[in-house]
């Protein structure tokens, strides 16, 4: 029987199958941070996956780093996302919330003046989707240990209103070069206190957020999101593999429900060196295909498969696999722009084309 399509137990919840849904940011919130009720059925629509992991959602107003994303700090972002996991409950669906505070990649004009976060003051290379379009990055400010101990707190603070708005847990969004992985990465932590230096220090801001997390929502409610060597929003590390290493080594007993691990254009196999020091689901990710997610399943590489676009543009992507049946292709000029076009409106299977793949099958 095929694997992709079989129940598999990550934490607390038991998922009907092994196709996640990869958080993956589509800026349909309002300038407040609230998702409306397209969200609610852009959801919704997908939860047929075993599970759903969001968009990044910040865990407070600094965290902020892109024009109409959506967070979990206020009243009013709490009822809106309580309508949202509702509606993914009552079609049997699981949703996770990925909490992502960007530090350094943000800019002033999304955090009313403020000057942006991070372990040190590096400015990142790039620029800032904001209101008024794209901007070059500005040096960030870097945060001092009170500081930090607050930031900790606020995803505390955030994985609790989680759980009140109903989400069957959170991930820690620790990768794409945000304020986890700044910490993490020596490319962009200079620090010289306990916070900076040595891995074991690096890694200290990621497993403190962690713990703060897993004392308010259960460490089986808790999952992380890594890619080592991705490189992205101007991130570097001096020695990926011993940093990720150590990291993983450390979330041995925790507990913790998954550990995500996205792979793009890493020089190492993350998976193989990782999967055997993780105690809990892995999730593997990163460009799969039905095939190749199949054979990571079938070599043990993973206990769930994580897509991405192919979630996006397929509302109804675990009975296109299951029939065989040809895929929606992704429109990437709607990724982000506000509205319903290329958000609600990709077509799932009609009866007759569902009747037809199902003719198509090799018996």
């Amino acid at each position: 029987m095929n694997q992709l399509l079989t129940p598999i137990r990550i934490g607390r919840i038991t998922a009907s199958n092994r196709l996640v849904m990869a958080p993956m940011t589509r800026s349909r919130a309002d300038d407040q941070g609230v998702p409306g009720n397209i969200t609610a059925t852009y959801y919704a629509q997908r939860a047929s996956a075993g599970l759903i992991i969001t968009e990044g959602v910040f865990p407070s107003a600094l965290g902020k780093g892109y024009v109409r994303t959506p967070g979990i700090e206020t009243v009013a972002q709490v009822a809106a996302w309580k309508k949202i996991t509702e509606a993914v409950h009552v079609r049997g669906g699981r949703i996770f919330m990925q909490l992502m505070h960007c530090g350094r990649i943000s800019h002033p004009s999304l955090l009313d003046g403020a000057t942006p976060v991070a372990p040190s003051p590096i400015r990142p290379e790039g620029q800032a989707w904001t209101p008024v379009g794209q901007v070059d990055y500005v040096t960030p400010r870097e945060l001092s240990l009170d500081e930090i101990a607050g930031v900790i707190d606020d995803y505390r603070q955030a994985t609790r209103r989680a759980i009140e708005a109903g989400f069957d847990g959170v991930e820690l969004h620790g990768a794409s070069g945000y304020l986890p992985e700044q910490f993490l990465s020596s490319g962009s932590n200079q620090r010289q206190d306990q916070y900076g230096g040595s891995v074991a220090n690096r890694a200290r801001f990621v497993l403190e957020v962690l713990a703060a997390m897993v004392a308010e929502a259960g460490a089986d409610r808790v999952g992380i999101k890594i890619s080592p060597e991705m490189n992205f929003n101007s991130i570097t590390d001096a020695a990926p593999q011993e940093t990720y290493t150590y990291l993983v080594e450390q979330l041995r007993g925790i507990g913790l429900a998954y550990l995500h691990v996205a792979l793009f254009g890493a020089k190492v196999d993350y998976h193989a060196l990782l999967r055997p020091r993780f105690e809990g689901a892995y999730l593997l990710g990163g460009g799969l295909t039905q095939d190749s997610a199949e054979d990571a399943l079938a070599a043990g590489r993973a206990a769930a498969t994580v897509f991405g676009s192919a979630f996006l543009a397929n509302p109804d992507l675990p009975e296109r696999f299951r029939l065989g049946a040809a895929l929606n292709a992704p429109d990437k000029n709607s990724f982000y722009s506000p509205g319903p076009e290329g958000y609600i409106d990709y077509p799932s299977l009609t009866v007759a084309e569902a009747a037809g793949a199902t003719k198509g099958r090799l018996p």
